[in-house]
């Protein structure tokens, strides 16, 4: 005859003893976590930098992922998608700034001051602040961001830069890729795809707060490009040319994401 099998019951586990092992699992995959972090973080530190060029600074599968980022947000780019705008009342009235670089020159004379628009032909277009005030005036009131963190909503007015195109006659260059920018010392440059260009929203300006640009805010001519962050918005523009490929971008240069986009 068979002995009755006994079957053990398996002892609970007191609180605190629950307590201890679901600590042990989470500081266990805490560190796991960590190490593959710091394992990642130092494969990429330790990898090789891109060669310097239309981008620069930036280690390679650093850049690589920024543009494959790129192309995704591209795709899904539309005009229609506009960026939030606010009452009149509710922009700065004391407008940060956000960099100086191109516009510290001390010998520059704001009364010389000339747009020179680079046509596909090679001929250059010189324009005055006067020529530009004649066309259909827009103002925009969004949230400037950096990319230092900060941001400020902010009132601007000037000419839609697809207006600017239309009326001077350069539909031919507005068919390119991209556009660029620069200041008159070419101390500041920028490039831009010419779906961002085009937005409603992009306008190159010579207001702010209803009052015209003063020096430090890029007068008499900037750029203001919401769907961009503010590295993007170049001041005293002094040159906009047109091509197939990417145009220098400064920020870029020294490692930066190229669209910058928001």
């Amino acid at each position: 005859m068979k002995s009755p099998t006994i079957k053990k019951t398996k002892k609970e586990l007191t609180l605190n003893q629950k307590v201890n092992r679901r600590n042990f699992i989470s500081f266990t995959t805490f560190f796991v976590a960590s190490a593959a972090a710091f394992g990642g973080w130092k494969w990429l530190y330790n990898s090789p930098e891109e060669k310097a060029g239309i981008t620069g600074g930036a280690h390679k599968p650093l850049r690589q992922a920024l543009n494959k980022t790129e192309v995704f947000f591209r795709n899904f780019f539309s005009n229609k998608n506009l960026v939030k705008t606010y009452p009149k009342e509710k922009a700065a009235k004391v407008v940060r700034v956000n960099s100086n670089i191109g516009i510290d020159d001390e010998d520059y004379d704001p009364k010389k001051w000339i747009l020179n628009v680079q046509r596909n032909d090679g001929q250059i277009l010189q324009l005055t602040i006067d020529q530009i005030r004649t066309l259909p005036k827009t103002e925009i009131i969004f949230d400037f961001k950096c990319v230092e963190g900060w941001d400020q909503i902010q009132h601007w007015g000037g000419v839609k830069f697809s207006d600017f195109l239309s009326h001077f006659g350069l539909e031919d260059q507005a068919k390119m890729d991209y556009v660029g920018m620069q200041t008159p010392n070419g101390g500041y440059y920028v490039g831009l795809e010419m779906e961002s260009a085009l937005h409603p929203q992009t306008i190159l300006a010579y207001e702010m707060n209803d009052q015209p640009l003063v020096l430090k805010h890029g007068a008499p001519l900037r750029l203001i490009i919401p769907v961009k962050y503010g590295i993007k918005n170049l001041k005293r523009i002094g040159m906009i040319s047109f091509s197939n490929k990417r145009p220098r971008d400064y920020w870029a240069e020294q490692g930066y994401d190229y669209y910058s986009g928001l």
